[in-house]
């Protein structure tokens, strides 16, 4: 009886879309989708992949609204019949995106961040949040690190970031610089990208944020704050740079990178990062699973790269050989190109992470329309140095040929597999995050 009831009220709520391409119903009354969560993604992403997705079912008029709430937007727009519909959309930061699905205040969670365990926890009774149907990458970023535009620093690494964010370094001479007083800005608690810096910067280092800083909750605002202050440092997501300076970051024994497309593309830069939407497996909301699928589309993924992310679209980039890399990659760079993406894997396994599941679809696409089936792929293995070189060259090897079982599967006769066990760090191996990172698969084509 209370299946039926349910049913029936399920009914009253929706009513069909006519307009639509694709049948998306709309609400009878209220939001027809309610976003919540990064303010990386809420402050323009977010709503462009929305008013894609409305102009895709049909829908005229699409427009965006301005509440008096700072960061909260509606996105608008009509059916043909006049009916009006909504998409609410708050960004107050990754943590609160996951608040409102456990208190059903939202439908979909806008996260800067992968999701904690607590949080998991805590959303069980939505289903598992780290299925793959659940955790959306949909986009890849990179936190700049930023200065004041005449600030002649070009480098830092992340023992110095530490020691700046955490007031231990309290001017510019510290580190090598020039100009004094150091003056910290950063995002508030609420933000993943406050989040993402915590972990990948100050955590690894047994650092915490110096009382000091000045919080932002918008991006927008700490980049022009720190464009107008020649001591000012803050750390920010790729698009929000603006007229700031950013500097190259080195982690470890990683080379010095700066947040460059095809860096961040494969994320080899250091600071680069996942956004993410979490669709909860229990949730009922076809416009949260409609938005999904859009956003990993072509025109999703086009929208992301429009508003200066990097979208997963696969693209072959030729690669400089230099004296750095083993003699066996030279020779690779050489004579083939390297994919714009890397497989990645679960912590403490060869399994593929929820991403590179996605990435593999995405590169079998490349593969085919590129006519690289016949012996033009080679994959090229790395681990990490936690204990000694053998285990990094067994396991690199190892990871290789998981994604090579992928492969085959689909019809693809590899060139070559090859590990290079734990040579050219990305990330520094003392963290287990730096050896994640360390972790990877790449994609050659001939």
């Amino acid at each position: 009886m209370m299946l039926r009831v349910l049913f029936l009220l399920m009914l009253c709520y929706w009513l069909p879309l006519t307009a639509s391409a694709s049948g998306l119903p709309t609400p009878e009354q209220g939001p027809a989708l309610r976003i919540h969560g990064s303010n990386t993604i809420g402050a323009a992403l977010g709503p462009a992949l929305v008013e894609g997705l409305m102009r895709q079912q049909g829908l005229a008029n699409v427009h965006t609204e301005t509440p008096d709430t700072a960061n909260e937007l509606r996105i608008v727009g009509e059916t043909t019949e006049g009916r009006r519909v909504e998409v609410e959309l708050a960004a107050h930061g990754s943590s609160t995106g996951f608040s409102a699905l456990k208190t059903g205040d939202a439908d979909l969670a806008a996260s800067s961040r992968p999701i904690k365990d607590h949080e998991l926890t805590g959303l069980q009774a939505l289903g598992d949040l780290k299925s793959p149907g659940a955790e959306q990458v949909i986009a890849i970023d990179g936190l700049a690190i930023i200065l004041h535009p005449h600030n002649p620093l070009n480098q830092l690494d992340t023992v110095q970031l530490a020691r700046i964010f955490s007031g231990e370094a309290r001017t510019w001479e510290d580190v090598g610089g020039r100009g004094g007083p150091i003056h910290l800005y950063a995002r508030d608690d609420q933000s993943g990208t406050y989040d993402t810096f915590k972990e990948l910067v100050l955590s690894g280092h047994g650092k915490t944020l110096s009382s000091a800083a000045k919080r932002f909750e918008s991006s927008e605002q700490l980049s022009d704050a720190i464009s107008l202050d020649p001591q000012g440092i803050g750390f920010i997501g790729l698009p929000y740079v603006r007229q700031a300076k950013a500097v190259a970051i080195v982690d470890g024994q990683s080379q010095a990178m700066l947040p460059q497309g095809s860096l961040i593309a494969t994320e080899d830069y250091p600071l680069s990062r996942r956004l993410f939407f979490y669709l909860p497996p229990t949730g009922n909301n076809p416009w949260a699973k409609a938005l999904v699928t859009f956003a990993q589309s072509s025109q999703g993924q086009a929208i992301v790269a429009a508003n200066g992310f990097i979208a997963q679209t696969v693209q072959a980039m030729a690669v400089t050989p230099n004296a750095l890399m083993p003699e066996g990659y030279q020779g690779l760079s050489r004579h083939a190109q390297r994919l714009s993406v890397n497989f990645r894997f679960e912590e403490g396994s060869a399994s593929l992470d929820n991403k590179a599941r996605q990435d593999l679809s995405r590169v079998l696409d490349y593969i085919k329309q590129h006519d690289k089936n016949d012996r033009q792929v080679t994959l090229v293995g790395f681990g990490d140095a936690k204990s000694d070189p053998a285990r990094a060259d067994l396991l690199s090897k190892l990871r290789v040929m998981a994604v090579r079982r992928e492969l085959v599967k689909s019809g693809v006769v590899l060139r070559e597999v090859r590990g290079f066990g734990a040579e050219m760090p990305v990330a520094a191996n003392s963290e287990d995050e730096g050896r994640i990172r360390n972790r990877r698969v790449e994609v050659w084509v001939y």
